[in-house]
């Protein structure tokens, strides 16, 4: 992967059209901008119960957004990422109507886990209890084949996501054939989305087991055998992330985003101190993505009996989680847990600007903080427009996430990039991307637990970024570099000056 910052976006939402489009965007008003994108579900359909994340059929582009061509000529300018959907398949796949009309005898009726393949003497309550969920209710949905047989299946996410048996040969196959796919049309990197609920086994949490670290290892070797880097997609602990950053080419830093809305409202950088410690080097930094912000991150293991501790003291967290959404005016409180659809437990749906209460210079720091972090930035369409809260599209489609996932017209394209912080932004991107400074070795000052300073250094290259949390006010520093020396002081107005 190209040490430079990435992009994040649905094809159709970042000026409206498909992939000739897009490309038309990077390489018109975004060119030199990023490194390489990541592209979320352009599989057929894009459209349905979850914005892609329950394919229909994982091997064909959305006749929409254009074809595999479309794809590789991206490709051949940009580093592309997509996304392989591991746990789960549309109930509205030719693979799960055949077994639903013919059972057993279909040929994918071990594409399909059901709940007695896991529990075969059924399940206790106690067993049940302790599977982890992603959201409430049981994990399961009775299904009515054509025989009138009934079969309990899981579905960790919602019904319309059917759970696939990943160790069964049918389930092994099935995945393969999209890695193939991908090698085939130029996708040098992919992202395992809900891996950690992939290997079911009774009497266990179900989630990130011994069995799910080899599973994701496998699937490593397999895709690294194609060319292919893998991205571990895990929402939880702390601890398991540093665990699996050992296994796989690259893990997210999903604890960053928490952390540094925690520091700034919290006005200290302890735990953003501790963090940056020890935190996993092979790490994609995100501040916002296609989900919403985690607070499981840096929260305690959930799913641990002992209780090992977070990151943040537990009644901080919860507070933070009432500043954003108080900073939100409740907008992002509407969008979260039991009032909306498709909700997730521990994740707070919400634009990172609006939950940074719309503060531009402190969400240029945040962006700086992100860059100079040892890894490879991302930064979601969204946080790259500075996109406030859509609840128009919430309230049309009840899904909590949505509010992060608005379609931006060529208009508001157009209009977003000339804004002053989206202009600073895209500058903070390009000295990320060129500067000499970010190949070199990173140091974290010895600062006061108020304060942070981030330091790179190669040969005579240095870059500085040095903030002051009680404050808000921060400066970035580099080394004379293209004929230039480089001083951004963030002022009131919090646009950056050189």
């Amino acid at each position: 992967m190209k040490n430079q910052v990435q992009l994040i976006t649905y094809v159709d939402r970042l000026g409206g059209g498909g992939l000739a489009e897009l490309r038309a965007i990077l390489d018109g008003p975004l060119r030199g901008v990023f490194g390489g994108v990541h592209l979320l579900p352009f599989f057929s359909p894009i459209d349905g119960a979850d914005a892609g994340f329950d394919p229909i059929d994982h091997t064909q582009v959305d006749a929409r957004l254009g074809t595999w061509q479309d794809i590789k000529q991206l490709t051949g300018s940009l580093a592309v990422m997509g996304d392989v959907i591991v746990n789960h398949i549309s109930a509205d796949s030719p693979q799960f109507r055949d077994y639903l009309a013919h059972g057993a005898a279909s040929s994918y009726a071990g594409l399909f886990l059901t709940r007695a393949a896991v529990f075969p003497d059924g399940a206790s309550e106690a067993q049940l209890a302790a599977i982890y969920r992603p959201r409430p209710g049981p994990p399961f949905t009775e299904a009515t084949l054509a025989s009138g047989e009934r079969q309990a299946l899981w579905t960790t996410f919602t019904p319309r996501q059917v759970d696939i048996d990943v160790q069964h040969a049918q389930g092994r196959a099935y995945l393969a054939r999209i890695l193939e796919t991908f090698a085939a049309n130029g996708i040098r990197m992919v992202r395992l989305d809900a891996v950690g609920y992939a290997i079911k086994k009774a009497g266990t949490s179900c989630f990130m087991l011994p069995e799910t670290y080899e599973f994701i290892a496998g699937f490593a070797r397999q895709a690294q055998a194609l060319g292919i880097e893998v991205l571990v997609e895990i929402h939880s602990h702390y601890r398991k992330q540093i665990e699996i950053a050992s296994r796989v080419d690259w893990v997210y830093d999903f604890a960053l985003p928490p952390l540094l809305l925690h520091a700034q409202a919290f006005r200290t950088a302890a735990c953003l101190q501790e963090w940056i410690r020890i935190r996993p080097r092979n790490a994609l930094t995100v501040l916002d993505t296609h989900d919403g912000i985690g607070i499981i991150d840096i929260g305690a293991d959930a799913s641990d009996r002992a209780g090992r501790p977070g990151l943040v003291p537990p009644a901080e967290l919860d507070e933070l989680v009432e500043i954003i959404h108080r900073r939100t005016q409740g907008e992002s409180r509407r969008a979260t847990g039991a009032a909306a659809s498709n909700l997730d437990l521990y994740q707070v749906n919400c634009t990172f600007y609006d939950a940074m209460g719309r503060d531009r210079r402190g969400y240029l720091l945040a962006r700086a903080i992100q860059f100079f972090l040892p890894g490879v930035p991302q930064v979601y369409y969204v946080g790259l427009l500075a996109g406030q809260n859509d609840m128009a599209l919430l309230a049309r489609t009840g899904v909590g996430r949505d509010i992060n996932r608005h379609y931006y017209s060529p208009a508001e394209l157009e209009s977003q990039l000339r804004t002053p912080v989206v202009a600073a932004l895209l500058e903070l991107i390009r000295l990320r991307n060129l500067h000499p400074a970010f190949g070199g070795a990173f140091n974290l000052g010895d600062t006061p637990a108020e304060q942070l300073a981030l330091y790179w250094r190669q040969g005579t290259h240095y870059a500085q970024l040095e903030a002051d949390f009680t404050t808000g006010s921060w400066r970035l520093r580099a080394s004379p570099w293209g004929g230039r020396g480089v001083e951004y002081v963030c002022t009131d107005s919090s646009v950056l000056q050189r």
